[in-house]
């Protein structure tokens, strides 16, 4: 094992320099800090180190209510151009979030903070960048034709956001809107916005099923990308990977079982129980227990709202027993898995197996 002196020592003969040495030392601490708590195959996952965040993240909050607040009282109703006004009040906002960004992300390294202010950032791009270039009559009259291009800005300033904090956490958000964006800009070339519903079912006249298929499968690919080139899963890429898997699960199979269950037939459900088994065997090859629980999570909310209660109490009974058995024997599971899979799978890109 190499040990400080050890580095001093490399850094001193002029075999490392100094950042070299310093770059060592933090993966060494980052790794230690992922995995001396966790079991063996177990994933790492954090939403804050201490309490002390989450104090910090209250008065993030209290903060943002009493700017919007402030905000409030200012607007009154003299206020005549609220486009400036909304442009001025986004711009003053995202840079104290910016400013406050730096601090708590990138020199305090906090986990909770940083996720409070991904999301600060990402609603007050939304609401500039919808109040200055939108239009609001169009919008009351259910036309939202002038919507998709600020949400796309919104999504790109959020882009920025990430690409200078590396938040994990913002990469979903970039993922759900661009979602976002393609669903509202499908709708507004209907002219309308369809029934809820039609959002994710196969068999209806839109684009939305489809469209949520494609960009599921696109976020699921770069969540892979990100994965393979952690495959121990001890750096930042790997926490990306895990954010945009919670949300490629769920719009992978939210459209194939909206499809099934509004059957309400015995074949339908055998094929959701196929798909399910896939997705579990997915899960268990790449070793994702976030992308497995959020696909059964929709899958149940799903259940709850579109089956009976009979339907849905069996559902969330089923999935609940097989969700448990996962819990207990997944290293066992994923061992015997990986035994099976040809040769062309890069397992040596996967997290190796503990069993």
């Amino acid at each position: 094992m190499i040990e400080r002196d050890d580095l001093r020592a490399a850094v001193g003969s002029g075999l490392l320099s100094e950042k070299q040495a310093a770059g060592l030392i933090s993966l060494s601490d980052s790794r230690r800090g992922a995995r001396e708590n966790l079991n063996p195959g177990d994933e790492p996952f954090e939403l804050f180190k201490g309490f002390n965040e989450i104090f910090i993240v209250i008065g993030l909050i209290i903060l943002s209510f009493g700017w919007w607040g402030v905000v409030a009282l200012a607007l009154g109703d003299e206020v005549v151009n609220l486009q400036d006004y909304a442009m001025w009040v986004t711009l003053i906002g995202g840079g104290i979030l910016w400013l406050l960004s730096e601090y708590f992300v990138r020199k305090r390294r906090m986990i909770a903070p940083a996720i409070a202010l991904s999301v600060m950032f990402a609603f007050n791009a939304v609401f500039g960048f919808t109040a200055v270039l939108s239009e609001p009559f169009m919008i009351a009259q259910n036309d939202y034709s002038s919507v998709p291009f600020p949400l796309l800005l919104a999504t790109l300033a959020l882009t920025v956001f990430w690409w200078r904090f590396r938040v994990p956490f913002a990469m979903a958000m970039i993922a759900l809107g661009l979602f976002t964006v393609a669903i509202v800009y499908a709708a507004s070339r209907e002219g309308r916005i369809a029934d809820v519903s039609e959002f994710f079912l196969l068999s209806a006249g839109g684009p939305f099923a489809w469209i949520t298929l494609v960009l599921g499968v696109l976020v699921f690919i770069v969540a892979m990308m990100f994965d393979m080139s952690d495959p121990h899963r001890v750096t930042r890429r790997s926490a990306n990977g895990f954010w945009l898997h919670v949300v490629a699960a769920p719009a992978l199979v939210n459209t194939v079982a909206l499809s099934l269950l509004e059957r309400d037939n015995g074949g339908a459900n055998l094929i959701l129980l196929a798909v399910l088994a896939l997705f579990a065997i997915v899960a268990i090859v790449i070793d994702r227990r976030s992308f497995l629980i959020a696909a059964i999570g929709y899958i149940v909310a799903l259940a709850a709202t579109v089956l009976d209660g009979d339907g849905a109490a069996l559902t969330v009974l089923v999935l609940g027993i097989v969700l448990l058995l996962l819990g207990a024997f997944w290293e066992r599971i994923r061992a015997r898995v990986l035994r099976l899979m040809p040769g062309f799978i890069p397992l040596h890109r996967l997290p190796p197996s503990q069993v």
